[in-house]
């Protein structure tokens, strides 16, 4: 594989914006894109060389819009479901998904993912 190919880094959203207390259930879209701004601006902490980051939007959070960095993909279903579709779309892509969520960690790690809690991405 090509060392250029950017790490692909799968960030769940719902389960990111969830993690901290900060009233993100008056308005989970605002919240998704503060997240998306964050990661825009900041990357992935700790990540040396290049990644493509797609966040993955689900329910009240769907239509958030890509901004340069970071492509959202708005989940038409379970957002869990699109992420491990991205994983196996990846085709033996370095992939890191970061969720705590323990079903959809066993579900990418099973598909060759690597797993990152949110505080990977919450700076």
């Amino acid at each position: 594989m090509n060392t250029d190919t950017p790490l692909l880094v799968i960030v769940d959203a719902a389960n990111v914006v969830g993690s901290v207390p900060d009233g993100w259930w008056r308005d989970r879209r605002g919240a998704a894109e503060r997240l998306r701004d964050r990661l825009a601006a900041e990357g992935v902490p700790g990540r040396d060389g290049p990644v493509e980051i797609v966040l993955v939007v689900e329910g009240a959070a769907r239509g958030v819009e890509s901004v340069a960095g970071v492509r959202v993909e708005s989940a038409p279903g379970s957002g869990d479901d699109r992420m491990v579709e991205l994983v196996g779309e990846a085709g033996g892509r370095p992939c890191l998904v970061v969720t705590a969520d323990r079903e959809l960690r066993r579900r990418v790690t099973e598909l060759g993912a690597e797993v990152a809690g949110p505080r990977s991405v919450r700076g």
